[in-house]
């Protein structure tokens, strides 16, 4: 909590202290503040068995992946997606496409029977209601987005895994802003509005240094998310994207949040599922709604 002006004034305190003190620098003049603080592991250390976390020979990995219109990347995710801890299961969730992305699924899954995948037909719509509901049916004990376009190598996945069981993080964050990215993998338009909405929202909003908000790789704890989603009405922000939901709610829980640097590419099949300069501004005003209901 942080407090810029102690005296109450009509109007003038509220915007101190409600408003003012989530500016960038602003807050260093602050007159109060409050930590959370918790035990973590220690780095490099395996984690020691208790009721409810198991060892890392034990722990169990849930790889979600929503797709929509992705037939021909479908194949590649699954025999490209690395197995990791104890066991992975990869849980693909279609989002009634219309290219026979749900028939390449069931013939993938029948093809690679060693890569225990299952599968699920989207009953919403948008990226955001698809992970929420691989989440509801995964079984891991950790749970991992990949986007179906394969965007971010799904080789990359176990230093996100390594990362959280290591406890350097509670919920690990994919950032495509910090490697170079090949052509066309992102345009010029879409890296700036990620750069921006990432500054506000991180310095705003969660109030952790999160680099790239809107990269669809996101890794945490399942007994986290559980957390996540039952206080998911308190916060009464509807998200299609499920990035933002994510990310406040793991800010709500005062969860240590780190950025995990990808190499992002150039999509190889298909076209995006993101409407531009819609979302965009979709993706602003959630910003705002968030500002105002999160941090009050």
């Amino acid at each position: 909590a942080y407090i810029l002006m102690p005296k109450y004034g009509p109007l003038l305190s509220w915007f101190c202290n409600d408003v003012l003190v989530h500016v960038p620098f602003v807050r260093w003049f602050c007159l109060q503040q409050w930590m959370v603080m918790r035990p973590v592991l220690t780095r490099g250390k395996p984690l020691e068995a208790t009721a409810s976390q198991p060892t890392v020979s034990q722990v169990s990995v849930s790889v979600v992946i929503p797709c929509r219109n992705e037939k021909g990347n479908v194949e590649a995710a699954a025999r490209r997606c690395p197995q990791m801890g104890a066991r992975t299961e990869i849980i693909f969730v279609e989002g009634n496409s219309t290219d026979d992305t749900l028939d390449e699924i069931e013939r993938v899954a029948q093809a690679y029977p060693e890569k225990n995948i299952r599968w699920y037909v989207q009953d919403g719509k948008g990226k955001g209601d698809a992970v929420r509901k691989g989440f509801a049916h995964a079984r891991g004990d950790v749970l991992m987005i990949l986007d179906a376009d394969l965007t971010m190598p799904p080789e990359e996945l176990p230093k996100f895994f390594d990362a959280l069981v290591s406890g350097k993080g509670e919920f690990i964050n994919g950032s495509r802003l910090v490697y170079g990215m090949e052509s066309q993998a992102m345009t010029t338009s879409a890296y700036l509005a990620n750069c921006a909405i990432g500054f506000v929202v991180s310095w705003m909003v969660v109030g952790q240094r999160v680099k790239d908000t809107l990269c669809g790789t996101k890794v945490l704890w399942k007994k986290d998310y559980d957390n996540i989603a039952a206080g998911r009405s308190s916060i009464g922000l509807h998200d299609p994207f499920g990035d933002f939901d994510l990310l406040f709610g793991a800010a709500r829980l005062n969860l240590k949040i780190v950025d995990m640097p990808v190499r992002y590419k150039a999509r190889v099949y298909g076209k995006s599922n993101i409407a531009r300069f819609k979302d965009v501004w979709l993706l602003w005003w959630m910003g705002v709604q968030a500002l105002m209901k999160f941090k009050r």
